[in-house]
């Protein structure tokens, strides 16, 4: 038996005493330690730079590019710009403290183009339509209504869905309506509150609420994911997903109706008692 002893330094380091028994053992470690010298290490990031690049009027434009963006640019601006209904005046979301026009329009609207794909779905009826202030983001000005104008007030690709849920997340969600400070658009319900800010009735599709029950309620995928932090939409039984944007529901709302109509109402109000 042969026996080797070596002694290794890494990279300057302290030596290391090895002592290998058998000439064979030797070799092979020998092997593996120059083998995994050998190998490629893999690349690794160490820095990574950016910056911003303007993209404005300073940019010149490619002719060739132009020329072929053209006929697309032509045939998307003639379907926006076609005239779907008409609108007597400016429709805004500031007109009321408790609820406005355009605010009452848009959960209207909701409330009108999902009832008839989920009663076909699933046999229900829509209870309630409910978006948020936040997600109405422009005026429908007056005159002439087009598919632009839903683009503007509805830039964002949010699908419509409809949750069962249990009467105390509605509860929870006309306590989160009350305490804004802001008129969430709701529809299919109406609240009434004191005149010192305590609530005083709850009807939901003409009939009081009853928290016994479940109710369905339509809505945006982006209310239910998070945003907006209406936390009580977590509480559904179900989900049914329509597969239909809102601002389709929109543009097929503007389609069917030739004028507008749109008010802030009695669907929230506030009352004086004696």
């Amino acid at each position: 038996m042969v026996k080797v002893t070596i002694l290794l330094a890494f990279h300057g380091t302290k030596l290391f005493r090895l002592d290998i028994l058998n000439m064979k053992h030797f070799v092979v470690f020998i092997t593996i330690v120059l083998l995994t010298a050998c190998a490629e290490r893999p690349p690794t990031l160490t820095l990574i730079e950016g910056k911003q690049l303007p993209i404005n009027s300073e940019v010149p434009s490619n002719d060739s590019i132009e020329t072929f963006l053209q006929p697309f640019r032509n045939r998307v601006n003639s379907v926006v710009d076609s005239v779907l209904a008409f609108a007597p005046k400016e429709i805004v979301k500031t007109d009321g403290k408790l609820n406005t026009s355009e605010g009452n329009l848009m959960a209207d609207i909701l409330m009108a183009q999902s009832q008839p794909i989920f009663r076909s779905r699933t046999g229900h009826d829509v209870d309630i339509a409910l978006l948020n202030f936040g997600g109405i983001r422009n005026v429908i000005s007056a005159g002439n209504v087009t598919a632009r104008a839903a683009y503007e007030v509805m830039p964002f690709e949010n699908y419509i869905v409809v949750l069962e849920l249990p009467g105390k997340a509605i509860r929870e969600m006309v306590g989160y309506i009350i305490a804004s400070n802001r008129p969430q658009p709701f529809g299919g319900m109406k609240i009434v509150l004191n005149s010192d800010g305590t609530l005083q009735s709850v009807n939901i599709q003409g009939k009081p609420f009853d928290e016994n029950r479940t109710y369905y309620l339509a809505t945006i995928d982006y209310l239910l994911y998070g945003g907006g932090k209406m936390n009580f939409l977590t509480e559904h039984k179900s989900v049914t997903e329509l597969d239909y944007l809102l601002r389709n529901a929109m543009i097929d709302y503007f389609t069917k109706i030739d004028t507008l109509k749109a008010q802030v109402d009695d669907r929230f109000i506030q009352i004086n008692n004696p």
